[in-house]
């Protein structure tokens, strides 16, 4: 019988971060689900780590690949799950019932669950929470006001997940969530409480410019260049309100 979830941990080299994602997969009191591993060929005994965490379900799969979402695209081919979660390395559940609150969320079926996400640092301190706030209805439209969810706290039906678009190197989940939702009928909110735990010096932190740079050009995509330009002057604005904050 299929899991009901695949959660999924991409990672190379991550010996010094993927410690807190490995304890919180591993604290999960929801039993019904399977853990794949996605390495890109790790020399640092990340791979060593994931072994001693002993956590049941666990597939690994450890070779070279072209970057992050052409190793999410191999967890989509090989994930047995009813509901795909990325939980990248250095990201973590936050809480051990996480699992259980989606569970019972996904019992009629919806095409997305989703939650809110709360920020920690190395010291895996929380600083706060995520800027954008997940609504409490998401739809594909919702999307042309920025990426409000964040791709670890999207929880897709697996037969509704396309491939990552590997034209995109830091911003392909943006599209990729995207997409999903053109296809789902309904989606589920899991609440103001966060389900995710996300380190704030991930890829996409370090590498901020470029990535809004591939989200200007997917939001042209889907919402129009006039709208999307227009958008961006309260964007512009909204940025400029939090700085003075």
């Amino acid at each position: 019988m299929e899991p009901l979830f695949s959660v999924v941990t991409v990672a190379w080299n991550a010996a010094g971060v993927i410690a807190p994602t490995l304890a919180s997969v591993r604290e999960q009191t929801w039993p019904d689900f399977e853990y794949l591993v996605i390495d890109g060929a790790s020399t640092d005994g990340t791979l060593d780590l994931v072994r001693q965490a002993d956590i049941h379900g666990t597939r690994i799969f450890s070779e070279p690949d072209k970057g992050i979402y052409d190793a999410m695209n191999k967890s989509i081919d090989r994930a047995l799950g009813q509901y795909l979660i990325f939980l990248n390395a250095g990201d973590a559940f936050a809480a051990p019932d996480t699992l259980a609150r989606l569970a019972a969320l996904a019992a009629d079926r919806p095409g997305v669950i989703y939650g809110q996400t709360q920020l920690v640092d190395a010291s895996r301190r929380v600083v706060g929470m995520r800027h954008l706030t997940a609504p409490k209805r998401l739809t594909a439209q919702s999307f042309k006001q920025g990426m409000l969810v964040c791709h670890q706290a999207f929880v897709a039906r697996r037969d509704l997940a396309p491939h990552y678009d590997l034209q995109y190197r830091f911003s392909a989940d943006y599209d990729w969530c995207i997409r999903v939702l053109q296809r789902s009928e309904r989606n589920a909110y899991a609440g103001p409480q966060p389900i995710i735990s996300f380190l704030t010096d991930g890829l996409t932190t370090q590498h901020h410019r470029a990535s809004l740079k591939e989200r200007y050009r997917i939001m042209c995509h889907y919402y129009g260049t006039l709208p999307t330009m227009v958008r961006h002057i309260g964007f512009a604005a909204r940025h400029l309100l939090r700085k003075l904050k």
